[in-house]
């Protein structure tokens, strides 16, 4: 059974120990349970991910990384949430292809990998045929990516920082990019370039996304820079302007604040410039609470 490998837990880079079947949580703040805090269709993920139907997500509780400015707190922080097991798990997914989700999409699922492994086993086993996609912010080992491979179709992860300062400062992990390109280019490997149906939905391939952080617009550069130098168009970038200041963020003046037209416009033709074709932008007020679900067990 994959969940033997949480006896002493070394799925992320944290590499924590703990003894999660015992009860022990670790630094993601959950044990070995499944918890789930929302499993419905989405419509605010990229548009070849939404589609018409919308995104079947599964927001999982807990988070190996734990930025102090994310969006989705209460179930990074493992304060949200409802246990299921792995046989509800494969439940739910078989339940939003019935909605017509697009695909299966699972978010902050690092710290589940083996339990996620045996539920989409057991869903195909069932009838589940829509694409899966992996939602990560990329602070992953590559050997626990590679349990997963036949098994996703679609990465979907992050790419926060080049610079080591305000990784360690914002998320305290300051070899977070030494990490995060070594598994987005293994999730590259493993999926290979973009494929498309006839309706324009992704079912196969990589989409890197960044979030432009107030003040670090050089650092913004440089990995978009990294990305295409990289992989080209092999790979979608995904730039994204819906950073939002949350109550307590005064303790990190720099980041107390939105991002302005004028700093995100000069990323997006910093972009263009260079010669990035395969991409998604964010247009008009996306910093917004519609961007930041309810938690409340819905789907679960």
């Amino acid at each position: 059974m994959l969940c033997e490998m949480m006896k002493a837990c070394t799925l992320c880079p944290r590499e924590c120990g703990a003894d999660r079947t015992k009860g022990q949580k670790g630094y993601c703040k959950v044990g070995d349970e499944l918890v789930v805090a929302r499993a419905t269709l989405h419509m605010w993920e990229e548009p070849c991910i939404s589609g018409e139907e919308g995104s079947g997500t599964v927001f999982f509780s807990g988070c190996s990384i734990g930025c102090v400015y994310c969006q989705n707190v209460n179930i990074a922080r493992g304060l949200a949430g409802k246990q299921i097991t792995v046989e509800r798990l494969a439940e739910i997914m078989l339940e939003l292809q019935a909605k017509h989700a697009n695909n299966i999409n699972l978010v902050t699922p690092s710290h589940y990998v083996p339990q996620i492994i045996e539920g989409i086993k057991l869903a195909r086993s069932n009838g589940l045929s829509v694409p899966m996609v992996y939602n990560t912010g990329s602070y992953e080992k590559i050997e626990t990516l590679r349990l997963l491979e036949g098994y996703i179709d679609i990465y979907l992860p992050d790419l926060k920082y080049m610079d080591p300062e305000p990784a360690r400062q914002y998320s305290g992990c300051e070899d977070y990019f030494t990490y995060a390109k070594e598994a987005i280019h293994e999730m590259v490997r493993q999926v290979g370039t973009a494929e498309f149906d006839e309706q324009g939905r992704m079912i196969r391939g990589v989409i890197v996304r960044h979030l432009l952080l107030p003040g670090y617009l050089s650092d913004s550069k440089n990995i978009i820079k990294y990305l295409y130098d990289t992989y080209g168009d092999t790979i979608y970038i995904s730039i994204m302007n819906q950073y939002t200041p949350l109550p307590g963020m005064s303790e990190y003046p720099q980041l107390n604040r939105r991002i302005t037209e004028e700093e995100y416009e000069e990323l997006v033709d910093y972009a263009i410039e260079i010669g990035v074709e395969n991409g998604f932008i964010q247009e008009g007020d996306t910093a917004s609470e519609s961007f930041i679900p309810e938690f409340n067990n819905e789907g679960v």
